[in-house]
């Protein structure tokens, strides 16, 4: 029994319109920012209020059959785990709809009238913090549901699991899946919608996942800062240390990061992907970015202009970033002191089949060991003990028949066909499922599309995006044998 697509993209639409986009712009509104940036989220209760929020929605909706849990390990972040029974006659797959709930913090340049806490709904753009990375997701997983069940389209049993840790590394997550892995049942599909669009013309999926290492650099050379015309020449620079030291992990011409540990050989199917989906995005996958203007007028340059090279270069390639800085005065406040250290926050993204646990330690040893001036060194990866560095993921092979649906799905929806793209970022669930459900298929997508721009400001949710979506999820559980 196949579904009426246009009933279902009816019911979906509407669904955001009435109920989603309004619970979002609640959502928004609280800053449930996750626990590596909030150390008092328990305290503070946003993170709570947010789970809380989605549950009540969830269980509004009163599905037959629905069982809904809000589950608290001790000492760890929530998670929701609700169950739909399978309409379908004899089926004995589950269905596993991920999304997180908690929020990256709220970074500076928004524009006057946004902010990452006051939600706007704008030409189509949902703006503000956590909309489109993932809040979004629990909401189109349960309207995919509701689309098909108002139908009578039979589909597969349904267990949706939001997690609040996932801009952390998702150091609670592994807890979750051995406590609960009884009750996921037999994953043979998993609807992760944490991730990102090559455009929003069609329906896109995700094939790779870079993983990652992230963590505080800190050089120390004195207790105290002094005046830089007394000290400087005598005392090293903590800076220069700083220099030194990261020129044994990255190439600053060029920006190659020197372990050959840190890199892997990229599949040819990979390379494949990457090149047809160069052809459909061209120039647009670099010239999406916001850059500055030198001096001549002319925009800032990429790495690479070849947009096969460039999609390969943020998927599989190791990149360094560092995003944050500590042990420096405002500039307004910057006197002629010398200052007693220097510390970066660092994000090492990896390629999908690198360990990043095992990276963790490598990067520990190579940025610590022997000091210049023998200056005190240290790098402390973010994450709990076990729980170092995040490891990516690449797709299995694609099923026939998902591939099929997928494709439907996108045609239909879109107008055009899927594509199959690799994504720089992290999502580290999808590994730890790999291992748990080796034989499970994956459909990884989401919103995330050119200027999107999560976890920096203007972040936005492409709502016609979002509802075609939520569309195709629905079609491509109906499909699902």
């Amino acid at each position: 029994m196949s579904p009426d697509t246009n009933r279902l993209a009816e019911f979906t639409d509407r669904l955001w319109d009435d109920e989603i986009v309004p619970a979002l712009k609640r959502y928004i509104e609280v800053p449930a920012k996750s626990p590596m940036f909030d150390a008092d989220w328990a305290k503070n209760g946003y993170v709570d209020r947010v789970v809380r929020d989605a549950a009540g929605w969830v269980e509004g909706k009163k599905l037959p059959g629905l069982k809904l849990e809000v589950i608290r390990l001790e000492g760890r972040t929530p998670v929701i785990l609700f169950e739909v029974p399978a309409t379908k006659p004899g089926s004995t797959d589950t269905v596993l709809l991920y999304g997180h709930l908690d929020k990256q913090p709220e970074f500076n340049g928004w524009r006057n009238d946004l902010g990452p806490w006051t939600p706007k709904y704008e030409d189509g753009k949902l703006y503000g913090r956590g909309g489109a990375d993932d809040g979004y997701a629990v909401y189109a997983s349960l309207a995919a549901i509701m689309a098909l069940d108002a139908q009578g389209i039979p589909r597969p049993r349904c267990v949706g699991l939001i997690e609040s840790c996932e801009e952390s590394g998702s150091f609670d997550l592994p807890h979750y899946l051995e406590a609960l892995k009884a009750r996921l049942g037999n994953v043979s599909l998993v609807v992760c919608l944490d991730s990102g669009a090559g455009n929003y013309d069609q329906l896109w999926l995700t094939t790779s996942l870079r993983g990652m290492v992230s963590g505080v650099l800190k050089v120390e050379v004195l207790t105290e800062g002094v005046h830089s015309g007394d000290a400087s020449g005598l005392v090293p620079s903590s800076f220069r240390i700083m220099r030194q030291v990261l020129d044994r992990l990255e190439d600053s011409k060029t920006g190659e990061l020197l372990p050959a540990s840190f890199h892997c050989e990229v599949p040819a199917n990979r390379v494949k992907e990457a090149q047809a989906s160069a052809a459909i995005l061209k120039d647009e996958v670099y010239k999406r970015f916001p850059w500055a203007c030198g001096a001549d007028g002319a925009p800032a340059l990429p790495t690479t202009t070849d947009p096969a090279q460039a999609l390969l270069n943020r998927t599989w390639k190791p990149t360094l970033s560092v995003t944050g800085v500590d042990g420096f005065p405002e500039l307004s406040s910057a006197g002629n002191v010398l200052r007693p250290y220097t510390a970066f926050k660092l994000s090492l993204r990896l390629p999908p089949l690198v360990d990043g646990h095992e990276a963790s330690m490598k990067l520990k040893a190579l940025l610590e060991d022997n000091a210049p001036y023998n200056a005190k060194v240290t790098f402390h990866p973010d994450g709990r003990a076990g729980q170092l560095g995040a490891t990516g993921w690449s797709a299995p092979e694609l099923s026939p028949w998902l591939h099929d649906a997928l494709n439907a799905a996108s045609n239909t929806q879109f107008g055009a066909p899927v594509g199959f793209i690799g994504q720089g970022g992290t999502i580290p669930l999808m590994s730890m499922l790999a291992k748990g459900f080796p034989k499970a298929q994956m459909m990884v997508c989401g919103v995330l599309g050119p200027k999107s721009n999560a976890h920096g400001p203007n972040e936005f949710l492409h709502v016609p995006y979002g509802k075609k979506l939520t569309t195709s999820v629905a079609q491509v559980m109906a499909a699902c044998p």
